[in-house]
């Protein structure tokens, strides 16, 4: 997975288990990433704008993982 230029990377996955693993399958750590919240289940929606929000994922729930840069200081 190429993670250049990106502050914030997020998976999505059916599971907690396979949305947690990628931290380490992706040695997010050794690019300098860290966890920002909690892996817990959403709901997905997409807009633009205008009209009526449309769910992700024909409305199921999915676990998220959002990985965020460290700032070097």
């Amino acid at each position: 997975m190429d993670t250049n230029g990106s502050e914030c990377i997020t998976i999505i996955a059916k599971e907690f288990t396979p949305a947690a693993m990628e931290y380490h399958r992706q040695r997010m750590a050794e690019k300098g990433f860290t966890i920002d919240t909690p892996i817990v289940k959403h709901l997905f929606f997409e807009t633009d704008g205008l009209g009526k929000p449309k769910a992700l994922f024909e409305g199921e729930v999915r676990y998220s993982a959002t990985f965020v840069k460290n700032k070097v200081k």
